[in-house]
């Protein structure tokens, strides 16, 4: 009778957690290029649709914050992107992931994020883009690259830290396979390359003055993907440019389209579809957005993943909590 009892509380016990695991179990969108020569196939052009945006600075929506690992992780488990970062430098040396120089705006702290140490930093909690107070931590560089491995790409917006920190800590963690760093001059690309030239960038090559300067500079075009612009493209032939060099085009629109669809709640969105995919067919081949998940679901709901990278490109389980 005790025996039998048991196994009945047992099944129970089971069939509850098997519940449970449900309710909290969400598929990742994870993007695992494995090496470099893997990260440069998926983002070299290859005039086939890449459903994969660029989550500007990790695409941050009410109760998770910007440059935090859960709002990551948010991301990643409604649609495929590369994450942007942004970084800063602690008092005691170390690299946080934080965009503004002051704690202000996105912690409970006050005053420069380099007038603190890490402990000190830890002690804060950051807050969303409403101002809303969460129980998330500022993250470390070393805790973003480690959580990144095998789920996503992560570019590193160096702000003041320089580039040869970015290097050594991508080539501390052997993370030149998912770890880009963003070139915002032809000298911060010539230093990557000159010190590793393994790690992928995202070069600014808005002009037709960066295009010819990156062409003298002995730099490989598989070496970059290339940002050309935050305001709707219009030089189409500085795309078809480098495209002809293998070069995949990002551009941003967190300045325009993300900002209008942001406030119109009652939106059309299939006038917004149409717009974002108006990008796509003038030649822009990656996004950068605010509002990764809406995008998202409005240009790649059910995405195909062309042949030659889909390898690269499956979901995987995770535990995480998530109140959505």
């Amino acid at each position: 009778m005790i025996a039998k009892l048991f196994v009945i509380l047992l099944v129970n016990f089971l069939l509850c957690a098997s519940v449970a695991f449900a309710q909290t179990s969400k598929h990742l969108h994870c993007v695992a290029p494995g090496t470099p020569d893997g990260l440069r196939e998926i983002l070299r052009f290859s005039g086939h649709e890449l459903p994969l945006l660029s989550a500007h600075r990790g695409g941050a929506v009410a109760g998770y914050p910007e440059n935090c690992l859960e709002t990551f992780e948010h991301t990643i488990s409604h649609t495929f992107s590369m994450l942007e970062i942004d970084l800063r430098t602690t008092r005691d040396g170390i690299l946080v992931l934080l965009h503004d120089e002051t704690l202000d705006r996105t912690t409970t702290g006050t005053g420069p994020v380099s007038n603190l140490t890490l402990l000190q930093l830890q002690q804060l909690r950051l807050k969303d883009n409403e101002g809303n107070v969460t129980e998330f931590q500022i993250p470390t560089l070393d805790s973003a690259i480690q959580w990144a491995r095998d789920k996503t790409i992560l570019i590193l917006d160096k702000k003041q830290v320089s580039v040869q920190q970015c290097v050594e800590k991508i080539r501390e963690h052997y993370a030149q396979s998912y770890v880009m760093v963003m070139a915002s001059n032809q000298q911060d690309i010539n230093t990557c390359y000159e010190l590793d030239p393994s790690i992928m960038m995202e070069a600014m090559l808005g002009n037709d003055e960066r295009v010819r300067d990156f062409r003298s500079s002995g730099v490989p075009w598989s070496q970059i993907v290339a940002f050309v612009g935050h305001e709707p493209p219009a030089n189409k032939e500085l795309l078809s440019q480098l495209h002809a060099e293998g070069v995949s085009c990002m551009a941003g629109t967190s300045r325009n389209l993300d900002r209008d669809l942001q406030k119109q709640a009652d939106a059309d969105l299939d006038e917004f579809r149409s717009q974002y995919r108006e990008r796509l067919s003038f030649g822009i081949d990656l996004i950068e957005t605010d509002l990764p998940v809406q995008v998202g679901e409005l240009l790649f709901n059910s995405p195909t993943i062309p042949s030659h990278v889909a390898k690269y490109f499956h979901l995987s389980e995770s535990r995480a909590t998530d109140p959505d």
